[in-house]
């Protein structure tokens, strides 16, 4: 499991891509006529002309997570009135981007958290997993990410982040392995010892 702890927190959360550092547009579109040429083909025809603005729109969508703030995310909090076990939420779609081979990651991500003074809407949760993964990821960090996010965030008693997903760089190139899966966990505070560790991965264990 990738370790964190000697980066500064405030640095890993407060992460957000600057507008001054971004080529232009055109630049981007050059770049990926530049691609196809490499790959074999003809910017120029017909089927290809367009490739380029839609490949860079594309990207908007794709690594849109650069320029959304995941503390923000989680900014709107509620009472936990009086409830005092963990949430789960599972199943949230994971849908990233390999940062060595820039192929995709599919897969799913179960969030779980003990509360502290405050309780977070749950379509929260699936927007902080979707922020970190919009960017060129690994999938350890990822983990790490989100979890980290989490409990700083919302100070929790503790905090599990479980995901398992697919890697193209290794079902479409490579050793091409079909059906492989990584699951990788994140267990924090009360979350990583017991009785909350074994009841948090029993609950996952039916989806994970």
């Amino acid at each position: 499991m990738l370790d964190l702890a000697a980066a500064s927190t405030e640095s890993i959360l407060h992460e957000v891509a600057r507008d001054d550092l971004r080529p232009s547009r055109l630049e981007a579109e050059a770049a990926v006529r530049m691609l196809i040429r490499w790959a074999g083909d003809d910017p120029t025809r017909a089927g290809l002309q367009d490739t380029p603005a839609r490949v860079v729109r594309a990207y908007e969508e794709w690594f849109g997570g650069y320029w959304r703030d995941p503390v923000k995310i989680l900014g709107r909090r509620f009472e936990r009135s009086g409830y005092d076990d963990f949430i789960l939420l599972r199943d949230i779609p994971v849908q990233s981007v390999c940062e060595h081979h820039m192929a995709a990651i599919q897969g799913v991500a179960h969030v779980a958290y003990l509360p502290g003074e405050n309780v977070v809407g749950i379509s929260k949760l699936a927007r902080l997993v979707d922020a970190y993964a919009r960017r060129l990821q690994i999938q350890e960090r990822l983990t790490a990410e989100i979890a980290d996010t989490l409990q700083h965030a919302l100070q929790a008693r503790g905090v599990a982040v479980v995901i398992r997903a697919s890697h193209g760089c290794m079902t479409t190139r490579g050793v091409h392995a079909h059906g492989a899966a990584m699951v990788t966990r994140r267990l924090l505070g009360e979350c990583a010892h017991e009785p909350y560790r074994s009841d948090i991965l029993k609950a996952l264990s039916a989806s994970a």
